[in-house]
């Protein structure tokens, strides 16, 4: 019966969507008043009904209803409760109701409180997004229907796949997929804008934080999915350029060039056609995830391999949103006006520069992911990985992060750099400094080199905006900007640091041995067997030391899984301030022996802390621009009011 009333959920969405959109062309085709006032009430009911169904299958999932099938090859009764209800979008159905859902909420939050853009434009976004919401809906009943029922039902569920029965998956998936679902809402609100030809900076400002929510919701998913896969899959390695690592970085750098375009369109009216432009392209890279993901094209533990049809579907989908709002803008980019002009040297300057060099990285990444896939398709398979993506990603980034230290120093419309001349000698003195530290007490790689010195300058450079202001009076959205830029210099130093000095040692140890790895001393103890909820393992027991100081234990293991049958490696990691010792165990020779595998990674989390501060820094902006537009517009009520009492 939950499965059933999840379903009629689903189908009464999915035809709510279809009345708001009927109705929002109707109302900007001809002005209807009447009928304008029914579509935010659509939108706020399609919300609340998307919510239920999935709802619904989440109890399906919880209460471990063998009588649906997405529940049977998913779940099983032997696995942590926590890992059941993360089943619920652990798979291809689930996690794309679980998209329609928060993309329909978003929809239903856009209804009740936007106020900032003119109605007509209003009702042309919400239409959009109904437009967007409605295929997913026909995607979800048509192709993956999430509540399919079994009859008779399972006598047992297949479980979980291994890899993601990890409290990773409880986090890591519904992150980017408000991230996505972020990117949907600005590509409704750009499109809207382009329709009724309403590209101003009330819609940047309203359009914005649903930018920097989701720039903010990537950032930390992409963060959080890169520590998830270092220590669950037992390579030591944080990014592999993975094409599905990649499906969620091609997103976050167009958001990040989004970002700054649509505060520049906001804050001094101008880069309107790049902000239209751009929501378009950061929509359009979260489809190309969701289809290289979702397609079967890809074999990855972070892809859901289906069957092709249901991969055409998307690509269809894909072409028809994005084909649809290319056709748009071209018919419409000439009607858009120009904006404010401003001089190469200011701010906005800096910002066009970091959103091309932006651009650049995204279609490196793009070309790089998908020119194996179309080689593969004639019969010729090849490999794009680091040896590709690293150096042809630096010769743009590096100079990015230059214009990145000085763009915040410069005024905007127009400035010199002679005015600043003073603190670019003292970032210049500040790269130098570390770049001659660095060189002459080891011997490393060009890039992580440049790399430490780029950091050390920018994690200077970043606070450099609040010289001589009073720390007290700076806007949040200020101190968000200078953390998210120190952010970028600490995760840059950790990425540069994992590179330029981790020490690997594999070894065969028997019960005894005592291993050498960097600065630590890691003895195997024992290998006994243990026992999971759904798994037995082998775990080794390494007693390690850092530079003589007391020693702690290590416990990696090697799992085997009956549900479904697999097998896992369980890193087990040492933390500390100045880097991480990484640990694996792997197989028994003939001779009695123990494979282990061993890392010491010298700040290597550092990447993940800078990851967090990034998000941080977004955080502190949201609410900075949340809580300013809270002002204006309780401002505005004010003088409306006087104006009737003087009436």
């Amino acid at each position: 019966m939950i499965a059933e009333l999840g379903l009629a959920a689903l189908w009464l969405a999915a035809a709510l969507a279809l009345l708001q959109l009927v109705c929002g062309v109707m109302v900007v085709r001809r002005d209807d008043a009447a009928l304008a006032s029914v579509i935010r009430p659509l939108a706020v009911v399609q919300g609340a009904l998307a919510a239920l169904a999935f709802g619904a299958l989440l109890l399906c999932f919880a209460r471990f209803d063998l009588s649906v099938k997405l529940v049977a090859m998913n779940s099983r009764d032997a696995q942590p409760l926590i890992f059941q209800i993360a089943g619920t979008w652990g798979n291809h159905e689930g996690s794309m109701l679980m998209w329609v859902t928060i993309m329909s909420l978003a929809g239903a939050l856009i209804a009740l409180i936007e106020r900032r853009v003119p109605e007509r434009t209003m009702i042309a976004t919400l239409a959009t997004q109904a437009f967007v919401g409605l295929g997913f809906y026909a995607f979800l009943l048509i192709a993956s229907n999430p509540f399919e029922r079994l009859d008779p039902p399972a006598q047992q569920g297949l479980g979980l796949n291994p890899a993601l029965q990890d409290i990773g998956l409880a986090y890591h998936p519904p992150t980017l997929y408000f991230g996505y679902v972020g990117l949907s809402v600005a590509f409704s609100f750009a499109v809207g804008a382009l329709i009724t030809r309403q590209v101003t900076p009330a819609f940047a400002r309203a359009m914005r934080p649903w930018v920097l929510g989701a720039w903010i919701f990537l950032t930390l998913g992409i963060t959080a999915g890169s520590y998830w896969a270092y220590y669950e899959l037992g390579w030591g390695g944080w990014w592999f350029w993975d094409p599905t690592e990649n499906a969620s970085l091609m997103p976050w750098l167009a958001a990040t060039a989004l970002l700054h375009s649509v505060s520049v369109l906001a804050a001094r009216d101008a880069l309107r056609t790049w902000t239209i432009m751009l929501g378009v392209v950061a929509f359009s890279m979260s489809m190309v995830g969701t289809f290289l993901v979702r397609s079967g094209i890809l074999t990855s533990v972070h892809a859901f391999a289906i069957d092709p049809e249901r991969g055409a579907f998307i690509l269809g989908l894909l072409a028809l949103y994005v084909g649809s709002a290319l056709v748009l803008f071209a018919l419409r980019a000439g009607t858009v006006a120009e904006g404010e002009r401003f001089a190469v040297t200011s701010r906005e300057g800096a910002l066009v520069v970091n959103n091309v060099v932006l651009c650049a990285l995204l279609a490196i990444v793009l070309v790089g992911t998908l020119y194996p896939l179309v080689t593969e398709a004639y019969g010729v398979r090849v490999s794009v990985g680091p040896p590709y993506f690293t150096p042809v990603s630096a010769l743009f980034f590096l100079p990015m992060l230059v214009v990145l230290a000085v763009g915040p120093l410069l005024r905007w419309r127009r400035d010199s750099l002679e005015r600043i001349q003073r603190p670019l000698v003292l970032f210049f003195a500040i790269a130098v400094i570390a770049l001659a530290g660095v060189w002459f007490n080891s011997s490393i790689g060009f890039l992580p080199l440049v790399g430490m010195a780029l950091a050390a300058m920018l994690a200077v450079a970043s606070f450099a905006p609040a010289q001589g202001r009073n720390l007290r009076r700076l806007p949040l959205a200020v101190w968000g900007m200078m953390i998210a830029h120190f952010g970028i210099a600490v995760a840059l130093f950790g990425m540069a640091a994992d590179s330029a000095f981790t020490v690997e040692k594999l070894v065969a140890a028997k019960e005894g041995d005592t291993v050498e790895i960097g600065p630590w001393l890691a003895t195997l103890k024992t290998v006994e067997p243990v026992a999971g909820p759904n798994w037995t393992a082998l775990e080794a027991t390494l007693a390690v030391s850092y530079e003589g100081e007391p020693g702690k234990a290590l416990r990696p293991q090697q799992r085997s899984f009956w549900a479904p049958a697999q097998k896992t490696s369980e890193s087990a990691l040492l933390t500390r301030w100045n880097g991480q010792l990484y640990t694996v165990l792997g197989d028994q020779a003939e001779d009695g022996r123990w494979q282990l595998r061993l890392w010491w990674k010298p700040f290597v989390t550092w990447i993940w802390y800078g990851g967090i501060l990034i998000g941080l820094g977004g955080l502190l902006a949201l609410i900075g621009r949340v809580g300013n537009d809270l002002k204006r517009r309780h401002a505005q009520v004010r003088i409306a009011r006087r104006k009737r009492t003087a009436e």
